[in-house]
């Protein structure tokens, strides 16, 4: 643990970490801004808000999915350092509509700027990950990725709470300094160049369809990394149900109001930060899927449980229920605890492979193959999401959505043992 915080004192390590972190605050300063404006001051109908939730949710996903190939053909053949000053610029310019949206309460600017915002992110995803191996050591691989998950959900944590509980005015202020700040310690990043093996940067291949399905074909042909992804898609898919549903499910199954959606955002994310902190010490240093499995099956046991909670919950009469006034309900403690420990197995179970991602292939490729496993993850999160709007359209409740959930975690555990079984 000591040997991983001591990273955060390096160059090599400090300045990409800050940016993600302040990029990950940013999003979710932004987005929950968003979601708290139309849902609890626009919005008055339970269908179009779940409906809003989940759409605004794809929306982000969606240039993962489109994008991912030409991000890591990019990241692969180009200064890494470079790239994450030039997505770093963006941000500010993207920020600019947000916070104009903001402002003027007008949703499809809201939209057109989150949309922005997930492409900004794509260019950006297979960095994080892809230059960990060429600024640590191999011992400190899996160290620095529990960081930056772990940073990246504790600037979740931040940016969900301070999105839920400031006005929509000091939101969009606050989205264009953390912008700026965040194209500062960008800028700080050590240089990263290409490998001495990488594709040359004049074979791109700009059609995004055809270069994402070279690339995912390319990478999911190899039995491991196709296992590795793929369980990975199956967390990130449960997580994108999770969150589009926790705003309506706060309001119109728990009657509470925008501090106990705050709260239930915020408690996912210091569980997923726990978690990803904690399997480094369980592990120690090992790049290794053999507490995946039952770190999968912990996630939809506690999925299972919050589901009868919230099924059978009853909602007292009067006004919404603000967070203190909730917390002295029946069952809240129970609900608090299964989204926790939904959040740690999370976190418990997705960082080893995405160390696993970045370990177990040459350098100059690894860009390519978090890209590929994002176009998987995001085309699973897209599918996810619309299926929980669909279900939502034919009267399927809330809470009924986390059994979809809690099914996906049997299917993440079996990938996850099968990846254990062939690679450890």
């Amino acid at each position: 643990m000591q040997a991983s915080l001591r990273l955060l004192g390096r160059r090599r390590f400090l300045p990409l970490f800050a940016t993600q972190f302040l990029g990950a605050f940013n999003d979710n300063l932004f987005r929950n801004a968003m979601v708290i404006l139309v849902i609890f001051r626009i919005y008055a109908d339970e269908t179009k808000e779940a409906a809003f939730s989940a759409i605004a949710g794809a929306l982000f996903i969606l240039p993962f999915f489109l994008f991912s190939a030409l991000a890591g053909q990019l990241a692969d053949t180009t200064d890494k350092a470079r790239i994450v000053r030039i997505v770093k610029t963006a941000e500010i310019a993207i920020m600019v509509f947000g916070a104009a949206g903001l402002l003027l309460g007008n949703i499809p600017l809201l939209l057109a700027a989150l949309f922005a915002m997930g492409v900004h992110s794509t260019f950006f995803g297979p960095i994080k990950y892809a230059i960990l191996p060429q600024h640590l050591r191999a011992d400190e691989v899996l160290g620095g990725t529990g960081l930056v998950e772990a940073g990246t959900y504790g600037a979740i944590l931040a940016g969900t709470i301070v999105g839920g509980i400031i006005p929509a005015e000091w939101a969009a202020a606050g989205v264009l300094v953390t912008a700026l700040v965040g194209r500062v310690t960008g800028g700080m990043v050590p240089p990263a160049p290409p490998e001495a093996d990488a594709p040359c940067p004049t074979k791109f291949d700009w059609h995004i369809v055809r270069a994402s399905v070279r690339l995912v074909s390319a990478t999911m042909h190899i039995p491991r990394l196709f296992l590795a992804i793929v369980a990975i898609s199956f967390f990130w898919s449960q997580g994108a149900v999770l969150a589009a549903q926790f705003p309506p499910l706060v309001k119109n199954v728990l009657g509470a109001d925008q501090s106990v959606a705050t709260a239930f955002l915020s408690i996912f994310s210091v569980g997923v930060a726990i978690g990803s902190v904690a399997i480094n010490r369980l592990l120690k240093g090992e790049v290794s899927a053999r507490w995946a499995p039952a770190s999968a099956i912990a996630m939809g046991l506690f999925v299972t449980d919050l589901y009868f909670n919230t099924s059978s919950w009853q909602v007292p009469p009067g006004p919404p229920s603000g967070l203190l006034e909730w917390i002295t309900l029946p069952n809240a403690e129970r609900v608090m605890i299964d989204l926790l420990g939904v959040a740690v197995a999370g976190g418990m179970f997705v960082v080893p492979l995405y160390a696993f991602l970045t370990t177990t292939v040459p350098k100059s490729e690894t860009a390519r193959t978090v890209a590929a496993n994002n176009i998987v993850n995001s085309g699973a999160m897209v599918f996810s999401t619309l299926l929980i709007v669909g279900l939502v359209h034919l009267g399927v409740s809330v809470a009924e959505t986390l059994l979809l959930v809690a099914a996906g975690s049997l299917g993440a555990a079996v990938i996850a043992w099968r990846l254990h079984k062939a690679c450890d």
